[in-house]
């Protein structure tokens, strides 16, 4: 995990969330949900949705799963094939780091990974991405920083016409809400 702070992280988590819908406590996605931070988040505010955490790395969902013991509306797996629809997808720093790939390689990824969240999402889903508006002496080769207005219009053309772009937070990346 390569959030800088708490309260950074839990701001990336507040503006993810508002693809739920007022007071809705259904059933969520966590794409690339690490240790299940944003599981504890959820908690805190006093959210109590059907959690299913997903990651790759199965040392992260180890660690989900030590950390989360017990908690009985939750879930975690590194199988998406295991990956049932929830009424919503979300995704947090999934987008960030491309190593080694080109723009466009990353680009096809990024789509490629948009297209399964709109799959597993029954009402809405909703990523962050770094944004090509930060200061470039700031930004690391091995990022990815996308042109959020070109998110947003891809989002609306490929997904779905009810797409929010919240480019209005203090950090450098935006989040965009697609609502099906």
């Amino acid at each position: 995990m390569d959030w800088s702070t708490a309260s950074s992280q839990e701001l990336r988590f507040s503006r993810l969330l508002q693809v739920l819908d007022e007071n809705d406590d259904g059933s969520l996605i966590d794409y690339g949900c690490g240790y299940g931070a944003l599981l504890d988040y959820l908690g805190a505010i006093g959210h109590r949705v059907a959690y299913r955490g997903f990651d790759i790395s199965e040392t992260m969902i180890q660690a989900a799963l030590a950390r989360h013991a017990g908690v009985a509306h939750a879930s975690f797996t590194a199988d998406a094939s295991r990956l049932a629809p929830a009424d919503y997808v979300v995704a947090s720093g999934i987008f960030n780091v491309k190593l080694g790939h080109t723009p466009e390689a990353w680009w096809d990824y990024v789509f490629q990974t948009l297209a399964i969240m709109q799959s597993l999402c029954r009402r809405g889903f909703a990523f962050n991405m770094l944004t090509t508006h930060s200061d470039p002496d700031k930004q690391r080769d091995d990022l990815f920083y996308a042109d959020p207005i070109r998110v947003f219009d891809i989002c609306r053309q490929r997904f779905s016409p009810r797409v929010a772009l919240l480019h209005d937070y203090p950090l450098y990346e935006f989040t965009t809400i697609v609502r099906t």
